[in-house]
């Protein structure tokens, strides 16, 4: 009986420590998708930041102009706002496309 207790500690052994082993591999891995899909979603906030900024300058630019043409500055901004509401219009029917879209690439990118 004691030899048999005794072959079977080094196996138990060995079993405890690839344990640890597969887990600390899980957590690493895990860690690393992570960090990819953050620092993913990170800098494309950064880019929508920036081309915000660009987008509102452009906007302006664009309504002062449109409103120059046509005599009075505020027809600009509303022709410009028109646009931007069609905009907003198309945008709410196709959510959920581009929703579905997005989650498949978070998805994608977790596990991978």
């Amino acid at each position: 009986m004691e030899t048999t207790l005794s072959s079977i500690e080094p196996l138990i052994a060995r079993a405890e420590k690839y344990g640890k082993t597969t887990f600390q591999l899980l957590k690493l891995k895990s860690l690393q998708q992570t960090s990819a899909v953050t620092s993913s979603l990170i800098s494309r906030l950064f880019f929508v930041i920036v081309l915000s900024l660009f987008a509102f300058t452009l906007t302006t630019a664009v309504a002062l102009l449109l409103g120059d043409l046509l005599g009075h500055n505020y027809y600009g901004f509303f022709i410009v706002a028109g646009f931007y509401g069609i905009i907003g219009i198309v945008l709410y029917f196709i959510h959920p496309f581009v929703k579905t879209r997005i989650n498949n690439s978070i998805i994608t990118q977790l596990l991978n």
